[in-house]
């Protein structure tokens, strides 16, 4: 069984997913995969997980790096969580690119080389937004790419981990 509720962000509303192990979905209103993966039979219930996450988005929102983490359970292949979990260690604050996410998941799987796309489409149907940092993963120059909230968001959740405030 999944459970739902609402969040009211700074930019924009947000729903958060769970089921009995942990956070499975965090996706701003009107993203690109919205809802992707929801049980259809949820219900609108708090539950631990979903207190923690709101409670990680308060701290989160207000300018601070949250020092915690809420139970997670995203779902998808093992290649996504293999991504999923290089984005988990993205620090606070900063980026990375798809190619050095790339280079590192080869490297830990031992072969030569991993298709950036691969990966970005894996980064790209993060079911976790924000807790899971998919925003901090930026193209090779820099520019700001890829984001299924939305670029205009991914823009302003970068300034608020570097500038701490809106």
């Amino acid at each position: 069984m999944q459970y739902t509720q609402h969040y009211d962000s700074p930019l924009g509303g947000i729903l958060l997913a769970a089921d009995e192990v942990g956070l499975t979905g965090l996706w701003f209103d009107g993203a690109k995969y919205f809802a992707a993966g929801l049980d259809p039979a949820y219900r609108a219930e708090a539950t631990p997980a979903l207190l923690q996450a709101k409670r990680w988005l308060d701290i989160y929102f207000s300018g601070q790096e949250p020092d915690f983490t809420p139970p997670l359970h995203p779902c998808g292949s093992a290649f996504r969580q293999e991504v999923w979990a290089l984005l988990r260690q993205i620090p606070y604050g900063q980026t990375t690119t798809y190619g050095a996410l790339a280079v590192r998941l080869a490297a830990e799987r031992g072969l030569a080389k991993m298709s950036a796309q691969a990966v970005g489409g894996a980064v790209g149907h993060n079911p976790i937004s924000l807790i899971i940092p998919c925003h901090r993963v930026v193209g090779t120059d820099g520019s700001l790419t890829g984001y299924a909230g939305g670029i205009d968001k991914k823009a302003r959740l970068l300034a608020l981990e570097k500038d701490k405030k809106f």
